[in-house]
């Protein structure tokens, strides 16, 4: 068997970003794919992620089962918008040729959000003067070549803490790009706070000139170091890939392995934080917020860390309803998923002494149970016998890509409202 990994791959763009840093539950050790030989057929298995790996000229597109073959990527492109709040439902997502560019936008503004948090990035630079203000040492030479005669005036230079720099005016350069398209003009415009960063940036960058932008990206090769400023490394990243298209082909990273991965699952559960934020809180293992324990020990210790993926308030008057979000046929029986899935949502409702729990996943236009039934949702309700407690299936239709994504947007919108009524009523 051969497997790739992220670790081997520092070229590589993940989405969340603590993909890296936590361990996911559905791609162990952080594996992107592995080959098996069985039967003497080779298969490749992805599990849960979707994106784009390339070496040289060469491209891996790694889809959804929502769209086989050469459908769009249409519910990624829907989930990507709800996620990172950009209204993608007028964009151009017609292209025949769908790679990199098209995704890349956006992941910028959260990406420079989160190095924003720690300040503007700034750095040592070497500055050239030629006044009466001397500052430095004298450039002996520059101020004969300058001054003779003289005039009042020193040549000399100086090392000055910057907010413009390299960093800074690659940052700055990608804004300009973005600008370029809809797709970037809709992410830079998605928030208030999208477009306070940006302004943030451009105060800071007066020297932005678009001519220097080949010499801005040969100056960011090296990726950056400072331990304060980490967050502004995967920043640099995302913005040379933005610049430089979809590859990341030059000098020695000509034949490294390069590309953008999404962690499905992780993007399927903030989706339906998105959709269900009115009836649910929702704590995040990846970020280690909002946990809970599931033991208290004899010296009043809490132990073993819990985090369920929604959770309805604490409310004294009616008990709390625990939902988790899978990435599986759960519409299926005994497919893709066992019994340690009802386990975890059981011991979730004992430990809240709920007496509902609610699975949450995504089901094909095509699956068997539509064709069957003239429905937009697969509800299902299992007894836990011998309690009070019960479980609750809720399958969201994913609509077929079509020739228009703004009719698959109508139609994942008209199924959100199901849903959304659905929980309303399991909560009322």
């Amino acid at each position: 068997m051969d497997e790739l990994t992220l670790e081997g791959c520092p070229n590589l763009l993940v989405f969340p970003r603590e993909w890296n840093d936590r361990q996911c539950d559905d791609v162990r050790e952080n594996q992107i794919f592995s080959l098996h030989e069985k039967n003497k057929d080779i298969i490749l298995t992805t599990g849960n992620i979707m994106g784009f790996v390339g070496v040289g000229e060469t491209d891996l597109r790694i889809s959804s089962r929502f769209a086989p073959g050469d459908k769009k990527n249409y519910f990624l492109h829907y989930m990507l918008g709800k996620v990172c709040g950009i209204n993608v439902v007028n964009l151009d997502t017609q292209s025949d040729k769908e790679g990199l560019e098209n995704f890349l936008p956006y992941l910028f503004p959260a990406f420079l959000r989160r190095a924003l948090s720690h300040g503007i990035f700034k750095k040592y630079q070497h500055r050239r003067y030629n006044d009466a203000n001397i500052r430095g040492p004298i450039d002996v030479t520059r101020h004969i070549r300058l001054n003779i005669p003289f005039a009042g005036k020193v040549a000399y230079s100086t090392r000055e803490h910057s907010r413009d720099n390299a960093i800074t005016q690659l940052i700055r350069h990608t804004i300009e790009h973005l600008r370029t398209n809809d797709i970037g003009r809709s992410a830079l415009t998605s928030s208030p706070d999208t477009r306070a960063d940006i302004q943030e940036i451009e105060n800071y960058t007066p020297a932005y000139n678009r001519n220097d932008r080949q010499k801005i990206i040969s100056a960011n090769l090296r990726p950056v170091a400072h331990p304060y400023f980490t967050e502004y490394r995967p920043l640099q990243k995302l913005c040379l890939q933005i610049l430089r298209r979809e590859k990341i082909s030059h000098g020695e990273d000509k034949d490294k392995i390069h590309g953008l991965l999404f962690d499905g699952a992780w993007l399927w559960e903030e989706y339906l934080n998105v959709v269900l934020k009115k009836w649910f809180d929702h704590p995040n293992n990846k970020t280690g917020k909002g946990g809970d324990y599931l033991f208290k020990t004899t010296d009043d210790k809490d132990e073993q860390e819990i985090y369920p993926d929604f959770i309805t308030p604490a409310d004294n008057n009616r008990p709390r309803i625990v939902a988790d979000a899978k990435y599986k046929h759960l519409e299926q029986k005994d497919k893709e998923h066992g019994r340690d899935d009802y386990f975890q949502l059981i011991t979730y409702m004992y430990r809240y002494q709920s007496t509902k729990g609610i699975f949450l996943f995504p089901i094909c236009h095509d699956a068997d149970f539509f064709r069957r039934n003239d429905v937009g949702l697969f509800k299902k309700e299992l007894f836990i016998k011998g309690t009070a407690g019960k479980i609750f299936k809720l399958g969201l239709k994913i609509p077929e890509a079509g020739e228009k994504f703004q009719a698959f947007s109508k139609d994942m919108g008209e199924a959100e409202k199901r849903l959304q009524e659905e929980i309303g009523k399991r909560i009322s």
